[in-house]
């Protein structure tokens, strides 16, 4: 395992942990929280920096972030962002992969390792499974960087338990508790940290529906689900879009500097909890 003494999280909701509720009931922790909490049990004396903000764009994190984390001189730095580019009809994921590159090409002058991810598939979504292939052209690119560039790669396009829609929130945008973990395991894997968990373990098999009536009445399920998603959580957010406005606007980082991580041995026999809730939950889903 390679010597890691301060990690910087770079991006938008998904690496500020949004869907996944910290234990005071008031902020997010998300997979690069818990990502380096385990970090931190096996590199003593870690700092950690969270600069990551809901809604940021790709272009956004690189003015705004990128040169925040050089400024630490981190030995880590996680890019995670283009995802809230890639929802707009007119996005070109190859000029993203342009942005992308620039602030890979940025951190890693500056002497940071970058853990790049790429895309997740959201095939499992109806209207997103619509910028598929844009998610899948961007992922692409994101991969090419990183051999360019000596990076860590976090492929998520690959991870097939993120299709499983228990793993994400209604919002469809927002990975669920279990599915940042899940997250969290791959990032250590990719970043040589030991684990004792696996992210590839299956949840429990769904009960499938019996017979013709069964599977319409999952249908009619499926549709109903789909038309309050569009109204709850679609239409606010393409309200926003249209004025401007971002969820992020007006929100600081939740760990601006780059500061001391001490779980200690609550932390670490909350992290043993997680993974037990996770595994019985897994066994409870019918």
């Amino acid at each position: 395992m390679p010597e890691i003494g301060s990690f910087v999280a770079l991006g938008d909701s998904f690496t500020e942990g949004v869907g996944d509720p910290a234990a005071d009931g008031i902020g997010c922790r998300g997979w690069a929280d818990r990502f380096a909490e385990r970090l931190a049990r096996h590199q003593s004396g870690l700092h950690y920096a969270n600069l990551a903000i809901r809604g940021k764009l790709l272009g956004e994190v690189l003015d705004e972030q990128v040169p925040a984390a050089i400024a630490m001189a981190p030995d880590l730095v996680s890019l995670a962002a283009g995802g809230n580019d890639l929802l707009w009809p007119r996005a070109d994921p190859d000029a993203l992969a342009t942005t992308f590159e620039s602030a890979v090409a940025s951190l890693t002058a500056a002497g940071c390792t970058v853990m790049a991810f790429t895309a997740f598939d959201p095939r499992a979504f109806p209207v997103l499974r619509l910028i598929r292939g844009k998610a899948a052209v961007l992922s692409m690119h994101v991969r090419a960087i990183a051999s360019r560039y000596d990076c860590l790669l976090a492929d998520l396009w690959p991870m097939r338990i993120l299709t499983d829609r228990r793993l994400w929130n209604p919002d469809r945008l927002h990975l669920a508790p279990d599915g940042h973990r899940r997250v969290a395991l791959l990032a250590s894997e990719v970043a040589g940290v030991p684990v004792s968990e696996d992210w590839r373990l299956p949840l429990h098999p769904q009960a499938a529906a019996a017979g013709f009536a069964g599977a319409a009445a999952d249908w009619l399920a499926s549709r109903r689900d789909d038309t309050r998603w569009a109204k709850e959580h679609a239409a606010p957010w393409l309200s926003r879009r249209l004025r401007g406005v971002s969820s992020g606007d007006g929100m600081l980082p939740k760990r601006p500097d780059l500061t001391p991580l001490n779980i200690g041995l609550s932390a670490a026999t909350e992290l043993t909890a997680t993974a037990h809730a996770a595994q019985t939950a897994e066994r409870a889903a019918v």
